[in-house]
């Protein structure tokens, strides 16, 4: 499919000179959306819409809005995701993951803890770009972080953060879509219901994509509203909107500190569900 050519040279030339994304972080484009254009799917991977796996052909990239597709709390009062590391990761690269995993440890209920027998939990693999599930889906699930451009800690946090549930921010009347310049076939755009709980949109997100994201023809795909000149989709770690989201969605009191009386009751009956 046609590529922002801008990307396209840019992601070429840092995957051919610097295969070690993690070693020279500062030099190459880390945006998802620019691995997504010259990245090619094996046959036993799942269908992707951008960087969300979905299920089968005829589901859309649904944000988790139910409880089945949630991570569930323990009685201490934590959310432990099972995950498995596939051997594919040189040690430099598995600091990055592992650095990723544990971020989530001091500022939310999350725990990312190993694998031991547990049916449910993540397998970070390296395939064919940077991809995840949203929530969690039965079994085994791939969350793809390709060596080849995808071993950042913003990436690993994007990535993860589609595995306990979120999509990409709701646009609300935040952003402007110039639909000229998307590349055709392209769903990310479509505006859909999102996991903001309550928050307000979020340029700083660790998952707004960047301005040109997904561009055919190297020009914008994405304006703020009504400042068309805001900085945003350059985030290197999760914003603080992006960790209050986790712990509204999962209910988790400790961290929330006093933010509960700014959530709608809607959201408020769901975290108590």
């Amino acid at each position: 499919r046609n590529c922002c050519l801008n990307n396209l040279i840019t992601c070429l030339l840092c995957l051919c000179l610097f295969p070690h994304g993690p070693l020279i972080a500062s030099l190459c484009v880390t945006d998802i959306s620019s691995l997504l254009c010259v990245s090619v799917r094996g046959p036993d991977e799942p269908n992707v819409i951008e960087d969300i796996a979905v299920v089968n052909s005829e589901r859309n990239a649904d944000p988790c809005t139910s409880q089945s597709c949630k991570w569930p709390k323990s009685s201490d009062g934590k959310v432990y995701v099972p995950y498995v590391i596939v051997n594919h990761f040189t040690s430099r690269e598995l600091q990055v993951i592992q650095r990723g995993l544990d971020s989530f440890s001091s500022v939310s209920c999350i725990r990312f803890t190993p694998r031991s027998n547990q049916r449910d939990y993540v397998s970070i693999e390296s395939r064919s770009g940077c991809y995840s599930y949203v929530g969690r889906i039965g079994n085994a699930q791939t969350v793809s972080l390709d060596r080849n451009g995808c071993i950042y800690h913003n990436t690993v946090q994007h990535e993860l953060l589609h595995a306990l549930g979120f999509n990409h921010d709701d646009r609300d009347n935040h952003i402007r879509v110039v639909w000229d310049n998307i590349i055709d076939s392209t769903h990310n755009f479509n505006k859909i219901n999102t996991l903001n709980q309550g928050t307000a949109y979020d340029y700083n997100s660790v998952m707004q994509y960047h301005r040109t994201a997904f561009s055919k023809n190297g020009q914008a795909t994405m304006v703020p509203i009504p400042n068309s000149n805001v900085s945003f989709g350059q985030a290197t770690q999760m914003s603080q909107n992006d960790i209050t989201r986790i712990n509204r969605l999962y209910g988790c009191c400790k961290y929330t500190r006093n933010t509960y009386n700014t959530i709608p009751v809607a959201i408020l009956k769901s975290i108590a569900m």
